[in-house]
């Protein structure tokens, strides 16, 4: 079965046409800047050469029509008609309290991806757009929406309750709701396999650690706590978000530098964390080249980001109440060596060592880090949220016939 995977942002379309019975990655690309001017069309087939074009992209249905015509093109496509693509598979952002596990669309999903637009403005109204587009071009295709929220709804209430007045739950669902799950549902089951112990007995915590970044507690396959928020502001310190921080730093900042709650929230999201510590980059690369020239505060954004993950793996030890595994993923965690050794350098109460030789070789593959007397193995596994979101939309699909 051949899957369409599509990740819509505001104004960009990622994609992946998958085949889920070999689980190999057929195309794959990226429409960039859809509806600015300066638009880019990425095309890369399996076996052949990746192609770029400069085309405007009025809005996602252009955009969704180019990643067709490319995929069917009689010199350069990768399948001969529209009929080959059995599904599409939707990333969504946010599913609030209503999805536990991805869903087939329907009017009555879309209506509900629509409800939890204010709990991820930048993300939800844009995934909705790409659902649309489709919609118009493949009618008869179905659908199926994964979200990132599903795979933490089964933290308990102790977990995911703030403490504000219980009624702000009650009235309009605050609470933590937390991101990545599809990421962190793939390595931790990954993790399990890769190590050879059972995923229903097992206790690990997953580190998707990149621009954005959180870290989760996994126990016997199901997420019990996670660092991101009601939104994906709250947690780490990560690229260009703050992370944790106590909440009477917004009016302080706003009163002192005259700035309104908006004003404030853009910074918190988008000129914080790395960025902000560091005066100059989001990029661990930038931030590695220029701590080795002697910036400290290149150095700080980089301690502060290691130090603020381990102690999240440390609470995420006690709510585990011990764990068996540790797995780093995405940008960072993947390729990270420096980030990696620092952060498990905190974690030696726990009897880990790292395997510094393993670490260094270990870059965006997976392996073993730590040593083999380590009683907590440290490993890296590389994530697939596409391959995830694929495995989830051939399931349901296959239910309907």
């Amino acid at each position: 079965m051949d899957i369409l995977v599509i990740n819509c942002g505001s104004s960009s379309l990622k994609y992946q046409l998958i085949n889920t019975d070999t689980e190999a990655v057929l195309a794959a690309g990226i429409c960039d800047r859809i509806g600015i001017s300066g638009g880019q069309f990425t095309y890369k087939p399996q076996g052949g050469e990746k192609s770029i074009q400069n085309t405007e992209m009025k809005d996602h249905e252009v955009a969704i029509k180019l990643v067709l015509e490319a995929l069917t093109n009689p010199k350069t496509g990768i399948i001969s008609s529209l009929d080959e693509i059995k599904a599409v598979g939707h990333r969504i952002v946010h599913g609030g309290e209503h999805f536990t596990h991805s869903a087939v669309i329907t009017d009555e999903v879309i209506s509900h991806i629509e409800e939890c637009a204010d709990l991820a403005p930048l993300h939800n109204p844009a995934h909705l757009l790409g659902i649309r587009a489709c919609q118009a071009l493949m009618p008869s295709t179905p659908m199926v929406a994964v979200f990132d929220t599903a795979f933490h709804q089964t933290m308990p209430p102790k977990a995911f309750i703030y403490g504000l007045p219980y009624e702000y739950y009650e009235k309009y669902k605050v609470r933590r709701y937390g991101f990545h799950g599809t990421s962190h549902s793939y390595v931790s089951k990954r993790t399990a396999e890769f190590l050879k112990i059972p995923l229903e007995n097992s206790k690990i915590i997953t580190c998707h650690l990149g621009n954005g970044s959180s870290i989760c507690a996994i126990e016997n396959g199901k997420s019990i706590d996670t660092s991101m928020g009601l939104t994906p502001l709250e947690g780490l310190v990560m690229g260009t978000r703050s992370g944790d921080l106590d909440p009477a730093v917004i009016d302080y900042i706003a009163q002192k530098e005259n700035l309104s709650t908006k004003e404030i929230m853009n910074i918190l999201n988008k000129k914080s964390g790395v960025l902000g510590i560091s005066g100059f980059s989001s990029d661990f690369r930038d931030l590695l080249a220029a701590d080795e020239n002697g910036d400290l505060k290149a150095r700080f954004a980089r301690e502060v980001f290691a130090y603020r993950v381990a102690k999240y793996i440390g609470s995420y030890t006690a709510a585990l109440t011990g764990v068996d595994a540790i797995a780093f993923c995405a940008g960072v965690g993947e390729n990270a060596k420096f980030i990696r050794g620092k952060i498990v350098s905190h974690l030696q109460f726990l009897g880990i060592t790292l395997d510094e030789e393993a670490n260094l070789a270990t870059v965006g593959v997976e392996g073993i880090i730590s040593t083999p007397d380590s009683k907590v193995k440290v490993c890296v596994i590389p994530t697939n949220e596409e391959l995830m979101i694929a495995r989830d939309t051939k399931a349901l699909v296959s239910k309907m016939k």
